[in-house]
């Protein structure tokens, strides 16, 4: 369980900073803001909403150490270390709760399993790619109609 923990928490990680940077340390007693952008809610809200559920499931000294990481992490929103400490809190939590931990996962939204490999001084690597040139003098002509 241990790997899985681990990626859930890479996939859970910006979600998880981005709802600090957009609610800081309100992330824990915030209430829904149906006013918010689209976007922000797709992200920061999906953010709080992991937070909010290991919050409600951690005993007394679990709630206050997600909080103590959640106000560090909101006090300094670029500081790496700060960020790594919620998350480690997290992490911990969901190492604790299997079934906390199948919540989480089912919050997040599915991975498409892609992997792009590229190689070489002017490789270029993309899953969906238009038109893309490569090299000296390159000249890219209009499609013939």
């Amino acid at each position: 369980m241990s790997a899985e923990i681990v990626q859930l928490m890479e996939q859970a990680g910006p979600y998880l900073s981005a709802a600090v940077a957009a609610y800081g340390a309100g992330i824990l007693h915030r209430a829904g803001d149906v006013a918010l952008d689209a976007a922000v809610e797709e992200t920061a809200g999906l953010g709080q909403r992991i937070v909010r559920l290991v919050w409600r499931r951690r005993d007394e000294d679990g709630r206050a150490a997600l909080e103590r990481a959640v106000d560090e992490a909101a006090a300094e929103p670029d500081d790496a270390d700060a960020a790594a400490w919620l998350r480690r809190q997290i992490k911990l939590a969901l190492r604790e709760d299997a079934e906390l931990a199948r919540e989480v996962e089912a919050l997040l939204p599915t991975q498409s399993g892609v992997t792009v490999n590229v190689s070489g001084t002017r490789a270029i690597g993309a899953q969906h790619i238009g038109v893309a040139a490569s090299g000296d003098n390159t000249t890219i002509h209009p499609p013939r109609q």
